[in-house]
């Protein structure tokens, strides 16, 4: 990775977002053939509110790059099962689940420091893009004042609340949660995953996890009074023995940001007219989970195929819609899957059913 305060005013390809995402672009793509602009605007946004769970799905597409991840990105405890708990109808089941808990924030510089030299790394926050004929023109925010970058080909990897995406393709709507995660010291707790359904205070679900010590529970939430259900949330799994009230008594940090969730026959939009979207800016998460990892890493790769391939913006955008034909079929499977986790008739009929769960073995511990 380069990083250098000396900048083109032009560039063939602007990737805005250096997540998972735009990383593993800037990784992917022939910075030999074109001339690359990475924008990083992971210091001035802030850390992401995510679980920082791999998915069996981004742990083999890692593991098809022969990608092995360093010590210290893996944290305490690693996960075997998900405990679900609906806290309307009071039940409890465990899953077999294998996710990688990992540091997010150490795991995406990790893979920013895999982008070669050969592209170029600015810390920015894009502010605005405006068409220019063919090309694009991008109005940046760094700490040395505002910089106007132009390029050819634009690449929003900028997440859910994608600015490439509300600048260049404001038609293409996507419905958004908020994402809200708080950190609490749990140091003497009993470390466990948990899904958290309540459909009276989210229309998405809530998760409890552990990191080195730490406690972490988040959520999506509808925008409208999205902080009063999440603290609403927290009551009830006081009230309900789930979470010791001493261990909300003093958040360490709180993460907030918006998330997507697209829908069977809309929300994904990969692009056009030499404009690209890849990732959560293009509609590439889980409806079901929120899991976004391994959707990033796969539409990044389709997407620096297509720029192998294609020798314009016509033909890139057809290579690209079609390397992502699997992936957004499975988007549509997920759309498919999302009524049975959210839909509160059919959730209590696959709780009380007990299909798929694990018969534990040993009492289970409270927080």
């Amino acid at each position: 990775m380069k990083e250098t305060n000396i900048y083109r005013s032009h560039y063939s390809v602007v990737i805005v977002g250096a997540g998972p995402a735009g990383s593993n672009l800037a990784r992917r793509i022939d910075s030999k053939k074109y001339d690359v602009l990475l924008i990083d605007g992971a210091e001035q946004k802030g850390d992401k509110a995510c679980g920082g769970l791999l998915s069996p799905d981004a742990q083999d597409l890692l593991a098809e790059y022969d990608i092995s991840l360093p010590r210290e990105i893996l944290v305490s405890p690693q996960l075997f099962s998900v405990r679900t708990i609906d806290l309307e109808i009071e039940d409890v089941q465990h899953y077999r689940r294998s996710y990688m808990n990992i540091d997010r924030a150490k795991f995406d510089r990790f893979l920013l420091e895999m982008v070669p030299d050969t592209v170029d790394v600015l810390r920015a926050v894009c502010k605005t893009v405006r068409r220019h004929g063919e090309g694009f023109t991008l109005q940046l925010k760094t700490k040395d004042g505002e910089k106007t970058i132009h390029c050819d080909y634009l690449i929003g990897a900028d997440g859910a609340n994608s600015i490439v995406r509300k600048c260049v393709f404001p038609c293409n709507k996507i419905q958004k949660y908020v994402a809200i995660q708080q950190w609490f010291e749990a140091e003497q707790e009993n470390p466990y995953y948990s899904c958290v359904f309540d459909n009276a205070t989210s229309p998405s679900c809530s998760w409890i996890f552990f990191k080195d010590g730490n406690m972490v529970f988040g959520g999506a939430f509808s925008s409208t009074h999205c902080r009063e259900a999440f603290e609403i949330q927290k009551t009830k799994l006081i009230e309900k023995g789930i979470v010791p009230a001493y261990v909300f008594e003093k958040p360490v940090k709180t993460e907030a940001c918006m998330v997507a969730r697209p829908h069977f026959l809309s929300g994904i939009c990969q692009g056009d007219g030499n404009a690209f979207l890849i990732g959560e800016a293009a509609g590439f998460i889980s409806p079901s989970s929120l899991e976004g990892i391994s959707f990033a890493l796969s539409s990044a790769e389709s997407l620096a195929r297509a720029f192998e391939k294609g020798m314009d913006g016509k033909n890139i955008i057809r290579y690209y819609k079609n390397g992502t034909r699997k992936l957004c079929l499975k988007v549509k499977c997920k759309c498919v899957k999302r009524p049975f986790m959210y839909n509160k008739i059919l959730r209590t009929l696959i709780l009380k059913s007990g299909v798929a769960a694990i018969k534990m073995k040993l009492q289970e511990r409270k927080v």
